[in-house]
């Protein structure tokens, strides 16, 4: 029997997310894509098809809802309704018809000259550990829990609110894209404005002299001292990804976001201990997880945090390091897995956006791209970085949702 021909195909999806992003001067006029070490990538794009692919269609937010959604191989026009709903999902939170689910970070704001004049420190309260952020939610919900009104703990810094028969509509703004401004300017705007606004200003009374506070600020910490309500939306209708492409699959992700389009799609979610979605985050636990749901599934969806929120930071150093981690820490380990154990199997390899140092947010140009097949050649010498889609035989694709359907050939 010809094993190579008569074994079943193994698909993975690597995202390194917010990888891509625009040049630097302190680079000399490169990304930190192209400036990191990346070798394992640099050599899997020279025997691959390879170009950009758009996965933010124009008049939606640049968000790794979106962006993920697309790589899944969903079309956001079809099937995105907001963030939160997807992370409901994943923490296992139920939506019933009519109720809107808020994201809910715990963050850091100064408001030394007062509320009306303060500004957003950290959108993500010093990346407050989870077990302080589980306390504080506790307060908070204790506080300004309703019949109608709910808080769900997460991770880390990244929680919920759910709103039965709540407002959907309102203007809402990520905190991570006004980071160090007033944020007055910013707050919800529109349907339920005063009940959204009502919430985020009287957590701060509520957590100001938090225990968990008064603990990080004597430890030289942020504090986490306001929350703030964003990405709202209802339940979303989808097709699970076997319906849609015949194929099992699993996703292994340190966030609920993208765990909870895992859990839309009827992916195995795999929990991978220590996996913190940032540079320290368990990196060979993620590789041998990925590994061994191949065992029984057709595709893992592999996804890393940690560009994303160096970019965030706008560490420029962190976001260098996090980028040659995922090269040599997940590629190379779980290219070297494929060619071990698996006869047949394909790769698609991608950032979902950029998030360039300099806004320290998303953005939603075109990313590079990866597509390779087991046994494929070397087609030429490239560099993986934001100008693959300059190669003479680059394959650039306009509406992302569409490229799922070029990794399993459908």
């Amino acid at each position: 029997m010809d094993t190579q021909n008569s074994a079943t195909t193994k698909y993975i999806v690597m995202v390194g997310d917010g990888m891509a992003g625009w040049p630097l001067d302190e680079l000399g006029g490169r990304t930190t894509l192209q400036a990191a070490s990346t070798p394992n990538m640099d050599r899997l794009a020279s025997r691959s098809v390879v170009g950009m692919v758009k996965n933010v269609p124009d008049g939606y937010p640049p968000g790794s809802d979106v962006a993920n959604l697309s790589i899944f191989g969903y079309d956001p026009a079809k099937y995105y309704t907001g963030r939160a709903p997807l992370e409901a999902a994943s923490m296992g939170v139920p939506l019933e018809d009519g109720d809107i689910a808020y994201r809910c970070n715990l963050l850091t704001i100064d408001t030394s000259a007062g509320y009306e004049n303060g500004v957003m420190v950290d959108y993500s309260g010093g990346h407050v550990s989870t077990g302080e952020a589980r306390e504080m939610i506790a307060s908070v919900g204790e506080a300004l829990s309703t019949d109608d009104i709910k808080f769900y703990p997460g991770v880390s810094y990244r929680h919920l609110m759910v709103w039965r028969g709540g407002a959907s509509k309102a203007a809402c703004t990520p905190p991570h894209d006004i980071t160090g401004r007033p944020f007055s300017g910013y707050l919800p705007k529109g349907d339920g404005e005063e009940v959204l606004r009502g919430l985020m200003r009287k957590s701060v009374d509520i957590l100001a002299g938090h225990p968990v506070n008064r603990a990080r600020l004597a430890a030289g910490k942020k504090p986490a001292n306001s929350i703030w309500l964003w990405g709202q939306g209802g339940r979303p209708a989808m097709p699970d990804f076997r319906t849609k492409y015949g194929k099992t699959g699993a996703i292994i992700s340190a966030v609920d976001l993208t765990r909870g389009i895992g859990v839309f799609a009827g992916f195995e979610v795999i929990i991978v201990p220590g996996a913190t979605g940032y540079i320290d985050t368990n990196y060979d636990g993620k590789v041998a997880a990925t590994l061994s749901a191949l065992e029984r599934h057709d595709i893992v969806y592999l996804h890393v945090e940690a560009p994303d929120e160096a970019g965030h930071s706008g560490d420029m150093k962190i976001k260098l390091t996090a980028i040659e981690d995922f090269d040599k820490r997940i590629v190379g380990p779980v290219l070297d897995g494929l060619e071990k154990r698996f006869p047949r199997y394909r790769v698609l390899l991608l950032p979902d956006h950029p998030t360039p140092i300099s806004i320290k947010t998303h953005s939603s140009e075109p990313v590079p791209y990866i597509l390779h097949t087991k046994g494929e050649g070397f087609r030429s010498a490239r560099v993986y970085d934001e100008k693959l889609g300059n190669q003479p035989d680059a394959r650039n694709v306009d509406d992302g949702f569409r490229l799922m359907d070029e990794l399993l050939e459908v």
